[in-house]
């Protein structure tokens, strides 16, 4: 009992760290950035884009490093169903969420690109270099893509950038540092209590990069996304889910491959992944297909949801 006291112990402290943490190194990375001269509309696309997807980046990183793939292929596909299903779905619920021209027309079809892409790495049933070096070139053209249309219209934001705080260069550092130092240590400490809490259970680490995991690293999305919606700017909580599974695609599954190649369970191609591009097409359709403008209201908050614990619940009677 004690073991699994200290294993939940670790992963709500990992959980709190991480996201403490990353909030501090995105922060200190924009204001360095800022600081070298780099303009606020490509801190915002690169910097700021990539580091809020850190908690998910280096948890699969270290989860790779000490040969749990598992958790970290579970992190990087499950975060995205999180996102779409329970993100998406609970935030629609709270208010609707207009969807921007520009997010339906670019980064949108981009993402159902991006997740074909990387089905077509996975068709293998093996992530190796060869399939994460593609994926990490597709993250090189988006991140080309993104200042490119930024450029070419700067009255269509891809995203809504808040105003990068000002520091001085060495409380910059110092966070940029700093933050990074503790997004390892506490993804460590999430890694650590995860891999028990499998082996306590008896369950799969696939399983658990699924569902605990995912879920603790998509809490970030889910906090800014609902209270952007309370708030009103309900079209950044589209942006932020559909950018933020983007680089989970390109940059968080990029991570086991390049650390640990190997064989995938057959669960991610025949389980996982069909679910996530089912919500990936479906969000697709609900903002693609039809009049503008459009919005994805309570009905499309319930139709995620109900994916959502439907894909839950087939993972818990798999697991039993």
């Amino acid at each position: 009992m004690s073991s699994a006291l200290y294993a939940s112990a670790a992963i709500v402290v990992g959980f709190i760290l991480l996201t403490w943490s990353a909030d501090r190194f995105v922060g200190g990375a924009a204001a360095t950035a800022k600081n070298w001269g780099i303009s606020p509309m490509l801190i915002g696309l690169t910097v700021v884009s990539i580091g809020t997807s850190a908690p998910e980046i280096l948890v699969s990183l270290m989860s790779a490093i000490q040969g749990h793939t598992e958790i970290a292929v579970g992190n990087a596909i499950g975060s995205n169903i999180v996102n779409i299903g329970m993100v998406l779905g609970l935030t629609a619920l709270i208010a609707p969420l207009s969807v921007k021209p520009a997010l339906a027309r670019r980064e949108i079809p981009w993402l159902v690109v991006v997740t074909l892409v990387a089905g077509a790495c996975l068709m293998n049933n093996y992530l190796g270099m060869a399939e994460s070096v593609v994926l990490l070139v597709g993250l090189v053209l988006t991140l080309y893509l993104m200042v490119r249309w930024q450029k070419s219209h700067p009255d269509e934001p891809l995203s809504e950038v808040e105003e990068i705080e000002a520091m001085p260069a060495s409380r910059a550092y110092l966070e940029l540092v700093g933050g990074l130092a503790l997004l390892l240590v506490s993804a460590q400490i999430l890694v650590w209590g995860a891999k028990e809490i499998a082996t306590l259970m008896g369950i799969s680490e696939l399983i658990i990069g699924l569902t605990v995991v995912a879920i603790g690293t998509s809490l970030p999305e889910l906090a800014a996304s609902v209270a952007s919606a309370i708030r009103g700017h309900d079209d950044i909580s589209l942006g932020n889910v559909v950018g933020s599974n983007i680089f989970n695609l390109l940059a968080v599954l990029a991570m086991p491959g390049l650390v640990a190649p190997g064989p995938l369970n057959e669960s991610v191609l025949a389980r996982d992944y069909p679910v996530m591009l089912g919500l990936t097409v479906l969000l697709a359709i609900m903002t693609m297909v039809g009049k503008k403008p459009k919005k994805l209201g309570r009905f499309a908050g319930i139709i995620f949801l109900a994916g959502y614990i439907g894909y839950a619940t087939w993972l818990y009677l798999q697991s039993v």
